[in-house]
């Protein structure tokens, strides 16, 4: 038991030791084979440490990812990644992030839901969308949208955050839709009342096939668009009658879907955008619901435009 009772040692002397011990070693056949080996392992050792340290420091502090070279600065200053769904091999245009400050926060998010907690209440003496009237007339000076659209919809929005609260759809998304289908209800020289109906009903093109136009066959045997052979967008946010059959809203309570009325087809419109689950803060479910709403890369780059347009000039 040779080292059952031994005495300690000063650290110099240990260390003075195993210096001589491996410089011995280091001479022998053995040594010279096996000591480069080792001081590789060491500097692969202090490599792994650094990066340890410097890589989270990096992660911490994300710069901006454009998504083209020549395109214009994400929106806010958020990355925007990612490619557009349908769009495969193609770079994105860039897209906002969603709608609660990206593009335009100043609005109803985050204001009660009129009527208290009630997803559609009905108020004395006008439509639920009324509720909204100081706001719509405050940001409608700022953005040059009639403040019964803007009315539908921020109502819509509103909606939206407590029947879809996972969607975050904003305002301007919808405005943008709204301006680019119809100028607000304004196409044909129909005029929205206060009720926010369009007079007169505005209907698209016969979907023939022709100039351009896609060919869908009759869906509703005339009975929303007046014609039995081929379908025609409806209203101020343009539903194909069959979509309408499908997701079509009465967001004003009075008892009936009607696409002519602002205030139904933002919330309509609004429904099908977050059909899916989808997240409307994330880039690609936003630009994929813009293109499930119209399959035209230009159409949803003007409505981008649009919508981060209202969001600067609304103050956000």
């Amino acid at each position: 038991m040779p080292f059952a009772h031994a005495g300690p040692i000063r650290p110099g002397q240990l260390a003075a030791g195993a210096a001589r011990a491996t410089r011995d070693w280091s001479r022998r056949p053995s040594g010279r084979a096996t000591l480069p080996a080792l001081f590789l392992l060491v500097l692969v050792g202090a490599a792994v440490a650094a990066g340890a340290v410097l890589v989270p420091a990096a992660v911490r502090k994300p710069e901006p990812v454009a998504v083209e070279a020549t395109s214009a600065p994400p929106v806010y200053g958020v990355p925007q990644t990612g490619a557009v769904p349908g769009l495969t091999g193609a770079p994105p245009p860039p897209g906002p992030t969603g709608p609660t400050g990206l593009p335009g926060t100043v609005g109803p998010t985050g204001t009660p839901l009129p009527g208290g907690s009630t997803a559609n209440p009905v108020l004395p003496g006008g439509r639920p969308a009324d509720a909204l009237a100081g706001w719509a007339q405050r940001v409608g000076r700022a953005t040059d949208i009639p403040p019964v659209a803007l009315q539908a919809y921020g109502y819509a929005e509103l909606v939206l955050a407590q029947t879809h609260r996972s969607c975050q759809l904003s305002w301007t998304t919808l405005a943008a839709i709204g301006f680019v289908e119809s100028g607000h209800g304004s196409a044909n020289k129909a005029k929205l009342g206060a009720n926010g109906v369009a007079v007169p009903e505005i209907l698209g093109a016969r979907l023939d096939g022709q100039g351009g136009r896609s060919r869908i066959l009759d869906t509703d045997q005339g009975l929303l668009d007046g014609d039995k052979e081929f379908d025609r967008a409806l209203g101020p946010m343009q539903f194909i009658p069959s979509t309408w059959q499908e997701i079509g809203a009465d967001a004003d309570n009075d008892g009936v879907k009607n696409p002519h009325d602002i205030d139904d087809a933002a919330l309509a419109a609004g429904e099908y955008l977050c059909k899916g689950g989808r997240n409307m803060t994330i880039p690609g479910d936003w630009w994929g619901a813009i293109l499930s709403y119209n399959d035209v890369r230009r159409y949803a780059q003007d409505v981008f435009t649009k919508a981060d347009d209202y969001g600067r000039r609304s103050g956000t």
